[in-house]
């Protein structure tokens, strides 16, 4: 995998306080910035992704653990029933029981509710429809996850029991079937693993209609669904504007069906809400880029000689600003004047360096990133052409 050949090191908060020198094998690399991108293609400078302890596996057995990250709705203990509460009065416990390390529904007490609401989300849920098979089509294991108490996706014992299809476990229900069936036999555990995001309104118009991706038992069932409004019963549902939060609730069917690791992880703002800096809008871009130019300059005016000129060069590719480039020209003068003067029998021990600065300068005037009249510029090139160092051997 290839690396960024020029940048000032940064680790997983924004901007950290330097504490690595420069790359050492020199020159700029990757696309810089534009006007509705903040970071360069390869950008060292963009944060690093947040580490997360994964969880583990579920058996038949055994429930798997969850993301370190993640919180925990039901980890199948006694005392985990107080995060559930009836959904017709909240102010009610709710009458599920717990069995076996289960949430089990116990059939007419209602829908349960999450105390806890949330939006946006990776949710984990496993569930087991009796062992005792009864009934056929939607008499037959019934249940359903609520996604913020808007959206159903499908609970069913549909292990060679066909139903209606957007009606299938696994199912936005009402909205879209699922891809396959990979359903296990009726008492075993299976598992939804589901990625939802809100429909999102601005002014009064949908920007975005929300989705649903969900995978059974770790096969693709609902890839990017959008949700047309939260699907229902009988009725075609049409795009409406979502809570920022909602619980989670599980449906009584009239079946005795069981949960158990059940757990989400918040998912952050979609670029539409400002939260992603993949894809900006022009304004929030240019405002992001003198973010990221200010940190380097600060971290640039630590260092000292062709570091502090590289640092420096570094920063104009995310804004122009006068001080920085004056400072660039005079530290990369001065730069130039070292290197003329290291005797002829000392000059190879300096080409590591010098073509670290070639490729940085030649990086610059590519991308039109420094006056054509930057000095520097033909004096390295020269330099290097002398000695031949641009040359494949």
């Amino acid at each position: 995998m290839k690396r960024a050949l020029f940048t000032l090191a940064a680790t997983a908060a924004a901007l950290p306080s330097l504490t690595m020198p420069l790359q050492a094998d020199g020159g700029f690399y990757g696309d810089p910035p534009d006007a509705t991108h903040p970071w360069a293609i390869h950008d060292m400078n963009r944060p690093q992704p947040p580490r997360v302890e994964p969880g583990t596996f579920s058996s038949q057995e055994v429930p798997g653990k969850p993301p370190a990250d993640a919180v925990v709705l039901f980890d199948g203990s006694e005392s985990a029933i107080v995060n559930w509460v009836s959904d017709k009065n909240p102010s009610e416990a709710t009458k599920w029981e717990v069995k076996g390390g289960a949430l089990q529904c116990v059939p007419g007490s209602g829908y349960v509710r999450s105390k806890l609401e949330f939006g946006d989300c990776q949710l984990h849920v496993e569930w087991s429809a009796p062992s005792k098979v009864e009934g056929n089509s939607q008499g037959r294991g019934n249940s359903g996850v609520f996604l913020m108490g808007q959206v159903e996706v499908q609970v069913l014992d549909n292990y060679e029991n066909p139903t209606y299809a957007d009606g299938f476990a696994g199912s936005v229900y009402g909205v879209n079937p699922p891809m396959a069936n990979p359903l296990r036999k009726p008492g075993e555990w299976q598992s939804y693993d589901i990625v939802f995001r809100r429909p999102v309104y601005k002014d009064g118009q949908l920007v975005d209609p929300g989705y649903l991706t969900v995978f059974v038992n770790g096969v693709l069932v609902q890839d990017h669904t959008p949700l047309q409004g939260g699907g229902g019963h009988k009725g075609r549902t049409k795009d409406r504007a979502f809570p920022e939060k909602g619980p989670l609730k599980l449906q009584d069917h009239g079946n005795p069906v069981r949960y158990r690791n059940i757990w989400y992880r918040p998912l952050p703002k979609r670029a539409i809400e400002g939260g992603d800096t993949s894809v900006m809008s022009e304004e929030a871009t240019t405002a992001k880029r003198a973010e990221i130019a200010k940190g380097i300059r600060e971290k640039a005016a630590k260092l000292e000689g062709k570091e502090k000129m590289l640092g420096l060069m570094e920063s104009l590719c995310y804004q122009q600003d006068a001080a920085a480039l004056e400072a660039s020209t005079k530290l990369a003068g001065e730069y130039v004047a070292s290197i003329k003067a290291v005797p002829a029998d000392k000059i190879e021990s300096k080409k590591g360096e010098v073509m670290q600065v070639h490729n940085a300068l030649q990086y610059m005037k590519k991308f039109k990133l420094l006056p054509e009249d930057f000095a520097a510029t033909a004096d390295i090139a020269a330099i290097v052409k002398e000695r031949e160092w641009d040359k494949k051997k």
